[in-house]
């Protein structure tokens, strides 16, 4: 774990029961090992949520919907979510789940490679959640800050890695090393880019908070 297990147990018993839906999917998911996001990171993605009150919503690897129907429930009714999935298993899950909430005007599942898939949007999103394949995000990350509005905000789960980050590339298991190296590149850049500003928060599997730069509205450097 990242943070001391205490402490995550005590934040997660602090939290107050989901609506019945959102409870199901999240046990029936975490059953059957599909990657949803942990309660503590739920928790903090409806609060950014609620916080900057997006119009327009973009969200990479929608798994079976768990992630995007916390946002949902907490997003301006005028709101629309963007979700893209690879995983041809979970697509009838997600919009199964969409329907179940009532929620299928309000998001829109695009079936396909997310760097395909991308190139065919057009934005501008207020707030991009990541939470896809970690060794692609630095492939993507370009073009998500050509839909990303100045001022926007961009969520990426999963980075600390349950805390491999750290280590030696040489101390992590072999089939993970390509990940933990990409995952690195990716956490440099968000931190050196000069048209973000990034924070990284330890909670969950760890995740990033970048704001795209007002300034990049007009194109100055």
């Amino acid at each position: 774990m990242i943070v001391n297990d205490r402490i995550t147990e005590y934040i997660k018993s602090l939290e107050t029961d989901r609506n019945g839906l959102l409870t199901e999917i999240g046990e029936k998911a975490r059953m059957e090992g599909v990657p949803v996001i942990r309660e503590e990171t739920a928790a903090f993605l409806q609060t950014m949520t609620a916080a900057i009150q997006p119009q327009a919503i973009l969200e990479v690897g929608t798994a079976v919907g768990y992630s995007a129907l916390l946002m949902a429930e907490v997003m301006p009714r005028d709101c629309h979510i963007t979700t893209i999935e690879k995983y041809e298993k979970r697509i009838p899950q997600a919009k199964s789940n969409f329907e179940k909430a009532g929620e299928t005007d309000r998001i829109t599942l695009y079936e396909g490679d997310a760097e395909e898939v991308l190139e065919g949007l057009n934005g501008p999103f207020d707030l991009v959640f990541l939470d896809a394949a970690k060794g692609q995000y630095l492939v993507w990350l370009p073009r998500i800050l050509e839909l990303l509005r100045p001022g926007g905000m961009l969520i990426s789960d999963n980075v600390l890695q349950d805390g491999d980050i750290i280590e030696s590339r040489y101390a992590v298991e072999r089939r993970n090393r390509t990940i933990h190296t990409r995952m690195r590149d990716y956490l440099f850049e968000l931190k050196h880019c000069d048209q973000l500003i990034t924070s990284v928060v330890p909670i969950g599997d760890g995740i990033t908070v970048s704001i795209l730069k007002e300034k990049y509205e007009r194109g100055v450097s």
